[in-house]
């Protein structure tokens, strides 16, 4: 559609682009064009994927985009779609792991090679990570984990460079986060001029896949409109 924009959504570690489902619906009814790719191991080897893997393939999804184009991540997606942001024209940021030098305030993790989040996955387990979920989208993300990288969360952990997007930036926090403490993105925000969307999330992923995420969704695409008109 002529003037129609596109928007990229960049899955979190052990994710696809499953963790997408609502945000997906809600975008595509404001008239975007919308892609969610999984992240792919490089050669099918889980072991052998590093962090430059996934970056070269937010990149190329990107580009394959028309403009006006925006750039949305969670978690690792997020620090990948910040990596990527000199490509778009708006960046959304979900609970973004975070880049240097805020990745030093980050919790200290020791990843195997590869992370069994798909073999060892456990339903009380998923429930414990999505407290804010109901039954049905916590048993469908009990049965879509993947297995990951190890060492692309040892890169990621160890911080990347990544330059202030020129573009307009929002970061999405939830209000409780075991996995990225919500004041790491209001300090990374913050720093880099961007606006904050402040949620009742009671998980990282509860902006995603949460009772809420809907309205989360919603509320993005409201700051897009401001930031990003369609044409």
């Amino acid at each position: 559609m002529k003037g129609a924009r596109a928007a990229l959504f960049v899955h979190g570690a052990g994710g696809g682009g499953w963790e997408w489902n609502v945000w997906r619906g809600v975008f595509e009814a404001a008239g975007f064009q919308v892609a969610a790719p999984d992240l792919m191991p490089v050669r099918g080897d889980v072991a052998a994927t590093r962090l430059q893997d996934y970056q070269a393939q937010v990149r190329a999804a990107l580009a394959a985009l028309p403009r006006p184009r925006v750039l949305v991540g969670a978690s690792l997606g997020g620090l990948l779609a910040l990596d990527a942001a000199e490509g778009t024209d708006a960046v959304v940021l979900v609970n973004p792991l975070p880049p240097v030098p805020w990745h030093v305030d980050m919790p200290a993790r020791d990843w195997p090679d590869v992370v069994p989040w798909r073999r060892a996955a456990r339903l009380s387990g998923t429930r414990e990570a999505m407290p804010d979920a109901d039954d049905a989208t916590m048993l469908f993300a009990f049965r879509h984990w993947r297995d990951e990288s190890g060492a692309v969360l040892r890169e990621a952990g160890r911080g990347i460079a990544a330059a202030r997007p020129a573009c307009p930036m929002l970061c999405v926090v939830s209000e409780h986060d075991d996995d990225v403490p919500p004041s790491i993105t209001w300090a990374m925000a913050e720093a880099s001029g961007a606006e904050v969307l402040q949620t009742v999330s009671g998980s990282h992923v509860g902006p995603l896949l949460g009772r809420e995420a809907a309205g989360v969704a919603s509320q993005a695409v409201e700051w897009l409109n401001r930031t990003v008109p369609a044409g």
